[in-house]
């Protein structure tokens, strides 16, 4: 499989990347030992996967226990779609958005926001609304989170 910049990933990277996920402060040792190759290799090839963008170590954070109780998805409907883009830009400038993406189909583009509480969440629909270009939004609240997790890179053999 080929990354942005026309690196080929090998078994080796893949394997590399779910020993990242399961525990992004695994030891190079550890993950040396596990994948029967030396640390030298392991350093090399991490440091390769971060430096081209493919992998970023950071700390996962439950939103739940640090006091975010408000999830939501939020589709937004843009009229004229020449101002998606533009609307986008400004929508990934907000802090309560963990995920943005334009669409197909009945609206443009979809956004999960994490707030405080329901009242939080009013105010940055509300927001939202008042950017040019954003003709109706549709939001669904998510009530308990059943699965946050990262893609299952075996998905890919």
């Amino acid at each position: 499989m080929e990354t942005k910049s026309n690196t080929v990933l090998d078994d080796l990277d893949f394997s590399i990347l779910s020993c990242l996920q399961k525990d992004g402060r695994m030891s190079f040792t550890v993950m040396a030992d596990n994948l029967k190759v030396s640390i030298g290799t392991i350093r090399t090839r991490v440091n390769k996967l971060i430096e081209e963008g493919t992998v970023n170590i950071i700390g996962r954070i439950n939103p739940d226990k640090v006091g975010f109780h408000s999830y939501a998805h939020i589709a937004i409907f843009i009229r004229p779609a020449t101002l998606i883009e533009k609307v986008a830009q400004k929508i990934c400038k907000m802090r309560e958005v963990s995920f943005l993406a334009g669409t197909s189909g009945d609206y443009d583009l979809e956004v999960d926001v994490m707030c405080r509480n329901n009242e939080h969440l009013v105010n940055f629909v509300n927001g939202i609304s008042k950017i040019e270009g954003v003709h109706q939004t549709k939001t669904t609240l998510y009530f308990k989170v059943y699965k946050y997790a990262q893609p299952d890179l075996n998905l890919l053999k």
